[in-house]
């Protein structure tokens, strides 16, 4: 699997290296992060001196206020499994559930030196690569003042899951362990950037533990990853597995980002160029990949999940993939059903649906119809000639009393003449 970390990495080239042994032992061993298009040096370091004080342009697409008046996402959590959540951002503090946190990265670590690694905390609330904290502030991070970033559910709970590192030590089975963890600690909608590499599908216990979470009405999303250059298409994994909502990344004209994955498997699109989000420490940074579009379409199933804590997860991903904006009809392997529109999806939402309709939107025209053959006479026909009758026969009696009171005047006339002679 493939792992290409943004930002500040501890160990430079024990970073490369993983990168190298991740694409070799794709089939058995690391689930990582998905990579991100790299970082300018002064981008992504932690913690950050800059505070993006604007409201960055993925959130500028939406209505807020109105969104929010729909829902926050409250009650519903949100399993980030990734390199842990640092709870050190006072962006990301109020939004974390630490108790229910976990580490599933092997114990007794150790680099490609024999030196000893810190594993971080047991809660996973330590992240050294600063990937899950920035996936976990698109999702829920909180308003905070001087600053007009926030996340997209700003009302849900991160769950924080440490899966993996900057040396690449996930592994298949790690990331198992970790959706399992997500399910049993109420994750209501469970986020996975990562993906594999070489397109390798791994061991079926991954496979496995997504069945089981979906099983238990639980939303899953993937990004689709960031290996799309020169044209690939090629499924990755989890994002291909059935049931999963593979994300794809868009950018500011709402078109596919140039490195993000292509492929029938792609369910929607989401920002993924140019994201704000916070990182370990405090502060923001800027950064791009699939791997924060997907937490961008996790806090609208977070969204719509608080709205409808019916729907199931069936409803809620059909619901987001009918909704979005779309430049054909139906889909396509670019951007699959088209980039999420939130504020859409929360309020065309008067009853759930199974899946998406690639009709939806587009206006039929109506047939003309044919003149109809009367072989008869029609019923304005038969009104005309009994309007005509009606009035011809008026005319006669009209008439008729005329002439009758011009000959009782003659006869009048003349017995008057007879009289006087």
């Amino acid at each position: 699997m493939s792992y290409a970390p943004s930002g500040r990495c501890p160990r430079p080239l024990a970073c490369v290296t993983a990168l190298v042994v991740a694409a070799v032992l794709a089939p058995t061993a690391a689930a990582t992060p998905a990579a991100a298009e790299p970082s300018s040096p002064d981008q992504c370091t932690f913690p950050s001196k800059t505070t993006y004080t604007g409201r960055p342009w993925a959130l500028q697409r939406v209505l807020l206020d109105e969104l929010w008046r729909q829902s926050t996402g409250k009650g519903v959590r949100v399993a980030v499994i990734d390199t842990g959540v640092d709870v050190k951002n006072p962006q990301l503090k109020p939004a974390v559930d630490a108790a229910d946190g976990g580490n599933f990265l092997p114990r007794n670590l150790k680099d490609d030196n024999g030196d000893k690694l810190d594993r971080g905390k047991a809660n996973g609330t330590t992240d050294t690569v600063g990937h899950g904290t920035r996936v976990a502030g698109i999702i829920a991070a909180r308003p905070a003042r001087g600053t007009g970033f926030v996340g997209l559910a700003p009302g849900a709970t991160i769950i924080p899951i440490k899966q993996n590192d900057a040396e690449g030590h996930g592994t298949t089975e790690t990331l198992a362990r970790a959706i399992d963890h997500a399910v049993d600690k109420g994750a209501g909608v469970i986020n996975i950037s990562q993906d594999t590499a070489n397109a390798v599908k791994p061991a079926p216990q991954l496979q496995q533990a997504v069945n089981r979470a979906l099983a238990k009405r639980r939303v899953i999303v993937a990004s689709a990853g960031n290996d799309g250059l020169g044209g690939n298409v090629k499924p990755t994994y989890p994002a291909s597995y059935e049931g999963v909502l593979a994300v794809a990344a868009s950018d500011r004209n709402n078109e596919r980002a140039p490195f993000s994955q292509s492929g029938d498997f792609v369910d929607v699109a989401a920002p993924g160029v140019d994201m704000i989000s916070t990182v370990p420490g405090g502060g923001h940074c800027s950064d791009n990949g699939t791997s924060f579009a997907a937490p961008y379409v996790a806090g609208l199933a977070a969204l719509i999940k608080a709205k409808h804590p019916s729907w199931t997860p069936r409803q809620i991903t059909a619901q987001i993939q009918q909704t979005a904006e779309r430049s054909i009809p139906g889909h396509d392997r670019l951007v699959g059903w088209g980039v999420v529109d939130p504020v859409r999806a929360l309020t065309e939402d008067d009853h759930p649906i199974e899946r998406p309709t690639s009709h939806e939107g587009v206006v039929r025209g109506k047939a003309p119809s044919p003149a109809e053959l009367h072989l008869g006479e029609t019923a304005e026909e038969r009104t005309a000639r009994l309007s005509t009758y009606v009035a011809v026969g008026a005319l006669v009696v009209v008439v008729g009393l005329g002439g009758v009171g011009v000959t009782l005047r003659d006869a009048r006339r003349r017995r008057r003449a007879q009289d006087r002679g």
